[in-house]
């Protein structure tokens, strides 16, 4: 069959750029402009409504006390909390430095000594400026309890180092027992450090962590965690006391991507110093599946190590947000739900106590589907996907009419790997494109009497792979199953 449009195709899911540099042109721009040749045209903006006029108020109040912080390696935002000069930002932003280069809103610039760190491991640091500043502008801290789910909530900080970059959205989540303000405010890299607001322009928590999907920048996907005024408040009083702690404790990147894993499959990790933060103090990985509305999928976390904790969010559905603590048995987690939308899903591998470290395994199933099955002894292929699914009419549509549905998995140059679409219902046609876009193998029937579809090759490069799963012909629907090994 004549099939070429494969290699056109480029990764849906997965952006392999980013489109930054069709919206900068704002952020040059003087706040306040006269446009040529209309001498009567207004000077400055005027709000159209109350909730614009709060948007305006909370960042004329704030961005004057929000700093930008350069670390060397680490870099982000952070707000001035007194008028002479003392910041507060997050542990990993200044990346274990004793001096840090800091940049008020006025432009002026400051060395900055490093004076605390939070000794429950949260993830928050103190920044003193040198040269005996005063008068400094201020951001006022809102009162433990006070937060709601549902109000507006402003992000104030420094995004891809566009410094004053205001962001709005709602506090969509909170999680008194474990210390999470989730925000679907867009917080972006660049924004770590940076304050969470409320309406009256006082400081409900610190930026921390975002959760994306995408490769390149790793932008917003409208899901980030903020440490809550409780923490804060309870870190300011230890550097005032001088009882703050003077090592980050292992605190690393907060802007990690999730690893990819797959239904019917299982990863061993490991919670340490080399994972993430979650605001609680809490060390965690995190792992990313796409998933398709109606299905039933199980998410378990074992650990001999550690008292596991699940937690489950959705890229498309900021509302859901699942967790688990004990569900498995003994100190196991279980998490089990019906997928509401097609789309990509987070799972958080975490613990349930600060700094709790050691080996886990996690496992995620389709429920119903059967299990993930180990290669017989002495075989050494190596099970990368396996995935049922089934070629219906709202399926993606190919240039000559045939329905298709896609996957991806990620190898390494050099590796030999074989693909199987098997089905009962349609005569298969299979087709794998590497992440430029270059069709890399195809195939139509593995033999004149088989219309299962079948290619075994070795990967030209190192990266991530589409595999798609389509039809010979127009007509061609039905359910299948896609092995790669």
């Amino acid at each position: 069959m004549e099939n070429l449009w494969p290699c056109r195709i480029r990764f849906g899911a997965y952006v392999l750029g980013t489109a930054v540099g069709l919206t900068l042109s704002g952020s040059l721009l003087p706040n306040t402009l006269t446009l040529a040749g209309f001498p009567g045209a207004p000077k400055a903006a005027i709000a159209q409504n109350v909730d614009e006029q709060t948007n305006i108020d909370v960042y004329q109040t704030v961005s004057p006390a929000v700093v930008a912080i350069n670390a060397g390696e680490g870099s982000g935002s952070g707000s001035i909390i007194t008028s002479t000069g003392l910041i507060l930002t997050n542990a990993h932003v200044v990346n274990g430095s004793d001096t840090v280069q800091v940049r008020l809103a006025d432009g002026r610039e400051f060395t900055g000594d490093v004076v605390g760190y939070a000794s429950s491991r949260v993830d928050l640091a103190a920044v003193q400026l040198r040269g005996n500043p005063s008068g400094l502008p201020t951001v006022d801290i809102a009162p433990p309890g006070s937060v709601q789910v549902g109000q507006r909530a402003f992000a104030i900080g420094n995004p891809f180092g566009f410094e004053g970059t205001l962001t709005v959205g709602i506090v969509s989540r909170i999680d008194p027992d474990r210390g999470l303000i989730q925000t679907d405010a867009a917080i972006n890299p660049g924004n770590s450090g940076g304050p969470l607001l409320g309406s009256d322009a006082r400081l409900i928590g610190v930026n921390t962590s975002i959760f994306t999907t995408r490769g390149g920048g790793g932008g917003s996907i409208g899901i980030g965690f903020a440490i809550p005024v409780q923490e804060v408040q309870a870190f300011i009083a230890e550097v005032n006391n001088g009882t703050a702690a003077t090592s980050t404790g292992g605190i690393g990147d907060r802007d990690r991507l999730p690893e990819r894993i797959t239904l019917n499959d299982f990863v061993t990790g490991r919670l340490g110093s080399d994972s993430d933060i979650l605001p609680d103090g809490s060390f965690f990985n995190a792992y990313v599946f796409e998933g398709q509305q109606g299905q039933r999928v199980a998410v378990e976390m074992t650990s001999q190590d550690v008292d596991s904790y699940l937690i489950l969010l959705s890229e498309n559905n900021d509302s859901l947000y699942l967790e688990d603590d004990d569900s498995a048995g003994d100190l196991n987690a279980r998490l089990e739900i019906t997928l509401p939308q097609d789309g990509s899903y987070i799972i958080i591998a975490n613990s349930f106590a600060q700094g709790e470290q050691g080996s886990y395994d996690l496992r995620l199933s389709e429920v119903g589907a059967g299990s993930v099955q180990a290669p017989p002894a002495g075989n050494s292929e190596r099970l990368i996907l396996r995935e049922s699914g089934v070629l219906s009419p709202g399926d993606e549509i190919a240039p000559d009419g045939t329905l298709y549905d896609q996957y991806t998995f990620d190898g390494q140059a050099g590796q030999s790997v074989t693909v199987t679409i098997e089905s009962q219902e349609f005569d298969t046609y299979l087709a794998i494109v590497d992440s430029n876009g270059n069709l890399v193998a195809e195939n139509d029937d593995i033999s004149a009497s088989n219309t299962n579809s079948e290619a075994s090759f070795t990967l030209p490069n190192t990266g991530r792979y589409l595999v798609i799963v389509n039809g010979f012909s127009v007509a061609d629907q039905g359910s299948y199953t896609l092995i790669v090994r």
